[in-house]
C-alpha cells in the first residue's frame, strides 16, 4: 500500500531538504526508498493552463495541481518540483527553469517550442474572418520557424537538460491537434481548411520535438492519438475552444490532463484519490514556487486574443469587403467566400 504524507508533513523543512532543494516531497511507493525527484519544465500546456484552477503563488505562471505533473506525482508517490509556467519559450526554460535540476533529480518532463514559434498569436490570426486576416501567412511563418530554427535551439536546451541532470529519465512532451475540422464557437471563424493547416503545423511541430528528443536519449510523448475524438467541438471535449476568461482557451482541460496526458506521461490514470492527493498539495506547492515568484516574472503571458469585430483594422477590412458588421448573416457569408478563395489560391500555389 502507497504510503501518504499529511501537508504538515509536506511543508516540513528537513524533509524539503532531503527531497532535493525546491521540491515538494511526496511518499515513495517503496516506504524505505527516497521519494523519486521530478521536475517539471516548459511551458503552458505542462503548467496547467486551461484547468481553471491555478496555485496562488504570486506568479502569473497559471500552475495547477490539476496539471499531469502534479497528478502523477501524487499517483507515483513522486517528489515535484512544478517549474512549467505559462508563456515559456526555449529561452525561458533554459534562464528560469533549469536550476532546478541536478545531480539527484530522476525524472524531467520538459513541453516548450509552442510559444517559439508564436502559436498563440497564429490563432489569434486564424480565428479572425477570412476577409480581416491573413492565417496562411501566419501558419506559412510558424511552419518555417518549426523547419529551420526551431531544431537547433531544441538541441542545445535538451543538451543542458542532460548535462544538468546527468541521470534523469527525461520525456519530452508534445502537443495535440487542437482542431477536427469543425468550429462550433460563436465567436471564432476557422474554416475547416485553416483547421487542417494549424494540426499539421501542430504534427510538423511534435516531429522536430521527437527527432530532437531521439538524439538527445530522451523519450517521446505524442499525444496525437490519445486526443483523437476530444479536440475542439469534440462531442468530449479535451481541449478548451474559445473560453472565459480567454487565457483558457485553446488548452487542455481538467480531463485532458487526467485522461490524456497524465497516462501517456506517466502510464498511470489518476484515480479519485490520486486527485485528492494533488489537491492536498496546493499550498506545498504554492510554497515552493513562490520562491521563485521574481525570475518566473520575466516569462511574458502569450494569449491568444478573441476576435474583435468592432476594431479598428476590421472595420475597415468590413468596408473593403463590402461586409455589413451589424448583420451576422453577412459577416458569415463573406467569411465562407473569402474562406474559399484563400484555400483555392493556396492549393494552387502548392
Amino acid at each position: 500500500m502507497r504510503l501518504r504524507l499529511p501537508l504538515a508533513v509536506l511543508l516540513a523543512a528537513p524533509l524539503l531538504a532531503s527531497a532535493g532543494a525546491g521540491q515538494v516531497p511526496a511518499a515513495a511507493d517503496d516506504p524505505g526508498a527516497l521519494a523519486t525527484s521530478y521536475v517539471a519544465l516548459g511551458d503552458s500546456y505542462s503548467s496547467g493552463t486551461g484547468t481553471r484552477d491555478y496555485l496562488a503563488d504570486g506568479t502569473d505562471c497559471q500552475r495547477s495541481a490539476r496539471a499531469y505533473p502534479s497528478l502523477l506525482a501524487a499517483a507515483r508517490g513522486w517528489s515535484l518540483n512544478l517549474r512549467a509556467c505559462s508563456g515559456a519559450t526555449i529561452g525561458d526554460v533554459t534562464s528560469t527553469q533549469l536550476s532546478a535540476l541536478g545531480a539527484a533529480t530522476d525524472r524531467v518532463t520538459v513541453s516548450v517550442g509552442g510559444n517559439d514559434a508564436g502559436f498563440a498569436d497564429v490563432l489569434t490570426e486564424c480565428a479572425l474572418p477570412a476577409w480581416a486576416s491573413d492565417c496562411d501567412a501566419a501558419v506559412d511563418g510558424a511552419q518555417a520557424y518549426v523547419a529551420g530554427t526551431l531544431p537547433g535551439a531544441l538541441s542545445t536546451l535538451y543538451g543542458r537538460i542532460r548535462a544538468a541532470a546527468p541521470d534523469a529519465r527525461v520525456t519530452v512532451v508534445g502537443y495535440p491537434r487542437v482542431f477536427m475540422g469543425e468550429d462550433c464557437d460563436a465567436g471564432t471563424f476557422f474554416s475547416p481548411a485553416e483547421q487542417t493547416r494549424l494540426n499539421r503545423t501542430a504534427e510538423e511541430l511534435n516531429d522536430r520535438l521527437s527527432a530532437a528528443a531521439s538524439a538527445r536519449g530522451f523519450a517521446f510523448a505524442d499525444p496525437t492519438s490519445a486526443f483523437t475524438g476530444h479536440a475542439v467541438c469534440d462531442d468530449v471535449e479535451w481541449l478548451n475552444g474559445l473560453s472565459n476568461p480567454v487565457s483558457e482557451s485553446y488548452h487542455p482541460n481538467v480531463a485532458g490532463h487526467r485522461d490524456g496526458y497524465a497516462p501517456l506521461v506517466g502510464g498511470v490514470t489518476p484515480t479519485s484519490a490520486d486527485v485528492a492527493a494533488a489537491r492536498a498539495s496546493e499550498d506545498a506547492l504554492a510554497a515552493q514556487q513562490r520562491r521563485h515568484a521574481e525570475q518566473d516574472a520575466r516569462i511574458e503571458p502569450k494569449p491568444f486574443t478573441a476576435p474583435d469585430l468592432t476594431s479598428p483594422a476590421v472595420r475597415r477590412a468590413a468596408r473593403a469587403a463590402g461586409v455589413d458588421l451589424s448583420d451576422p448573416k453577412s459577416v458569415r457569408r463573406a467569411d465562407r467566400r473569402y474562406s474559399w478563395e484563400q484555400e483555392r489560391a493556396w492549393r494552387t500555389q502548392r
